[in-house]
């Protein structure tokens, strides 16, 4: 599987499973032991790859120990510091990986709780462990951008020159984005005050600053549901099926959906109504989800995307004899649209868009009765 696969299923296993997750150790075993395996491939039970309760004495510090040291070329070359998935991370956390930064070989360390994984190097001073991150990896909000980073440090692709590099830039990008996405899910009174200086010609007294900060916060939503839809109309203008990449600042991350004319299966029968499809922010993160939770079954390439006037459709192979699911968004009560063998549709009342994931087992099954006929016919 490639690097995008196996995170993408790790992200799986990590959502339906974390609410059973109460302790560190568990953390450890479930999900961060995978991350190192699967998806850095490193072998967890090979003292000579990954060394668990790694000790290097630090000053007055004797015996202290990092939950694993991952080894290549002979050295160790990252530290990997674990807490439990029920605790946010904090810097306080690693001080551990601060001590054991300066006296190792390793350039690069993880502070992690198995959800969130928290990349840090030496940028600001060498050989000292920088108070940031310069990647942040969110298995809950997955950033497409970061993965061929993080492909750098996997066993097969092991590129540290190529990651301290990159590093700088990934930091900062990182930041910004971080720092824009707040912005506009909740402006600040600096970015208020920004934006009404440039409109407003009189002053801009506290009255007039507090009247923008709704205008703000509706102006950003808007732009960034206008950018999407643009291109996504600009895609179902064409006449065959396009990959359309969809930049989405607010929520830190990158889409790409293949996004085709709805056929006569569908109601949009004619091709000028395909210039009536409006794609929400709601049925792209739903087709993320449904892809992150199929891809355990089918390579995610094969996942296609088309949206009609009345849902939104998820196709194996953008195939319409295909379907694996169908987001009935276009209403107050959302329903998930998913289907049994003889391919009937069953509609399944969402309370929100997360609930797609009480349904897994549902979606799996669709995709995986698809590959068992293409073995069949093979």
């Amino acid at each position: 599987m490639s690097i995008n696969d196996r995170v993408y299923e790790l992200a799986t296993k990590v959502r339906q499973q974390k609410a059973a997750i109460e302790t560190e150790e568990a953390t450890k075993n479930a999900f961060v032991m995978p991350f190192i395996g699967t998806v850095l491939g490193y072998d967890v039970f090979n003292p000579s790859e990954v060394i668990p309760e790694f000790t290097a004495d630090v000053g007055v510090k004797r015996g202290e120990k990092i939950d694993y040291a991952l080894v290549h070329g002979g050295q160790v070359q990252i530290l990997v510091e674990a807490k439990k998935i029920t605790e946010p991370l904090r810097i306080e956390h690693s001080s551990q990986l601060f001590r054991y930064f300066s006296v190792t070989n390793a350039r690069v360390a993880v502070l992690t709780n198995g959800e969130s994984y928290e990349f840090y190097t030496d940028l600001d001073a060498p050989n000292k462990m920088d108070e940031k991150p310069f990647l942040l990896l969110d298995l809950a909000a997955i950033d497409p951008t970061l993965l061929s980073e993080l492909a750098k440090l996997t066993k097969e692709s092991f590129d540290l020159d190529s990651v301290i590099n990159a590093a700088g830039e990934l930091k900062y990008i990182g930041q910004i984005k971080r720092v824009l996405g707040a912005e506009f899910r909740s402006p600040t009174s600096e970015w208020v005050k920004f934006f009404a200086s440039r409109v407003y010609e009189k002053n801009v007294t506290s009255r007039v600053r507090e009247q923008f900060e709704t205008l703000v916060a509706k102006a950003a939503t808007q732009f960034l549901n206008e950018q999407v839809n643009a291109r996504l109309k600009t895609a179902l203008g064409d006449d065959a099926a396009t990959n359309v990449t969809v930049t989405e600042p607010a929520l830190g991350r990158t889409t790409t959906v293949t996004v085709a004319e709805p056929s006569t299966a569908t109601d949009s029968t004619d091709p000028k109504s395909a210039k009536l499809v409006v794609t929400t922010d709601d049925e792209i993160e739903g087709f993320q989800i449904v892809r992150a939770i199929v891809c355990s079954e089918v390579s995610v390439d094969r996942i296609a995307a088309r949206d009609t006037q009345t849902y939104f459709g998820v196709l194996l192979d953008d195939n319409n004899r295909k379907p694996i699911a169908r987001l009935w968004f276009n209403r107050s009560q959302k329903y998930l649209g998913v289907f049994d063998e003889s391919k009937t549709e069953i509609r399944l009342p969402l309370d929100s868009v997360q609930d797609i994931y009480k349904h897994a087992e549902a979606l799996r099954k669709t995709v995986a009765n698809y590959i068992s006929r293409e073995g069949a016919v093979t």
